[in-house]
């Protein structure tokens, strides 16, 4: 008995050892052999910028001054609507594949796949660097089969080979490197020849949303961290800016934050019978995948009749979520979606859960994210309305001229294009400028 004791241990050492030397991994990985076509030298530049948790109106309640002054110069849109669920994993890649989460695959930070019986967690390095998860085609992939370069200091799918292509400069997500070396890294990647210099980079800022979840959003741990990711971006801007590129900045973020009752929980409704439902972890929403389908029509009629929450089978919820049976192209959906009411949140742990929450409904005016956009291709001083954040990627695709299915995503090119300046800017010609 000691021995197996012993062996489980091990194992358990053994796995978080790996998991940890993974997490560590600094280093940048480089896909050689790869050049861009000469059609794709004198393109611009776009840097997609993600400050992840940063709200809407975070740039003005926190005075972020380098986002308010390129806001104004720039393109700014009085908030993006992020897709449901408001959750990091699903929102960053509905951005960077102009799909909704239930049409990509990305469900949600932790769901359960029904055709492989696996559970998905944004947690486990493995599954995040697998590439069959993945659905659509980011950004940097529709970019590298056009032979044009890309490059990732972080995103969500960066890291694995989906449609078995990375970007050709990418790196492991890891918090161990500060923002001078990433910053570096990205001029360095910017003062390559040109046949090896990436176009379409990804730059990603996790600071808000650690300090919002921690503290809340109204906090001055969120302030400070508002103006860590103000001066980054500057400060990233500036490094640049002696290159002389026609370089294009799109600065967003995934969704917003919101204040939640975190000492009045709601733990596992009775209603819901572990044995009969699967019940990834979820605190704004739970997604029930029913083990027996009969179980479904009882389940439903008990959690009905539960005030502090919300049940909804896929044809009926709502029609801005995305999340009908035939939204779930890859039955990744529970077959019952259960919200709780805010400010309540679900916890099923002995251990009190944080103050900031997001993942509700995309609609609620706390989950707004932003949306600013400034350089050679876009309009100046521009003010516009909200829009849905798929639609993001269409707008990139078209500054770099890439091609891509229209009818295979769900943005459109027509929300955004009006920002566009008529004509877009060469690198030959923003150097004569």
């Amino acid at each position: 008995m000691k021995r197996k004791i012993y062996q489980i241990a091990s194992l358990f050492l053994a796995v978080f050892l790996f998991n940890t030397a993974i997490a560590q991994d600094t280093t940048q990985k480089i896909i050689e052999g790869r050049k861009n076509d000469k059609s794709q030298i004198n393109k611009p530049y776009v840097i997609l910028i993600s400050a992840d948790g940063f709200r809407a109106d975070f740039t003005e309640l926190y005075d972020a001054q380098f986002l308010k002054s390129v806001s104004q110069t720039g393109v700014r849109a009085k908030f993006m609507t992020p897709s449901f669920p408001s959750l990091t994993f699903p929102n960053h890649y509905s951005i960077v594949t102009g799909m909704y989460p239930s049409h990509h695959g990305l469900v949600d930070n932790t769901y359960f796949d029904k055709a492989s019986g696996l559970e998905y967690r944004m947690g486990n390095t493995k599954m995040v660097g697998d590439g069959k998860w993945y659905g659509g085609t980011p950004l940097w992939v529709l970019a590298e089969q056009q032979k044009m370069l890309s490059a990732s200091f972080y995103w969500v799918g960066s890291e694995a080979a989906i449609q078995n292509t990375r970007p050709t400069y990418y790196y492991v997500y890891n918090e161990k490197l500060d923002i001078a070396a990433r910053i570096k890294a990205v001029k360095d990647w910017l003062i390559l020849p040109e046949d090896q210099r990436p176009h379409m980079i990804t730059f990603y800022l996790p600071q808000v949303d650690h300090e919002a979840h921690t503290y809340g959003p109204n906090d001055k741990h969120v302030e400070d961290a508002v103006h860590f990711v103000d001066s980054s971006v500057n400060a990233l801007q500036a490094t640049l800016s002696t290159l002389n590129l026609p370089i294009n900045y799109i600065f967003v973020s995934d969704h917003g934050m919101t204040k939640v009752d975190n000492d009045n929980t709601i733990s596992m409704p009775i209603a819901i019978d572990t044995a009969a439902f699967r019940v990834p972890w979820g605190d704004a929403l739970l997604h029930l995948y029913a083990k027996d389908p009969s179980k479904i029509q009882s389940a439903y009629d008990a959690l009905k009749k539960d005030s502090s929450i919300s049940v909804y089978k896929l044809d009926e919820t709502p029609a801005h979520w995305h999340s009908t049976t035939s939204d779930d192209r890859y039955h990744r959906l529970g077959d019952l979606i259960v919200v709780p009411h805010l400010p309540k949140v679900f916890n099923f742990s002995t251990r009190k859960t944080t103050l900031g929450k997001h993942g509700f409904d995309n609609h609620i005016v706390d989950m707004r994210a932003t949306f600013m956009a400034w350089g050679p291709a876009f309009k100046k001083g521009l003010s516009i309305d909200e829009f849905e954040n798929v639609n993001v990627y269409p707008l990139i695709a078209n500054i770099l001229g890439l091609n891509y299915d229209e009818a295979a995503i769900d943005g459109k090119l027509n929300v955004l294009k009006p920002i566009l300046q008529p004509t877009p800017i060469s690198m030959k010609a923003a150097k004569n400028n």
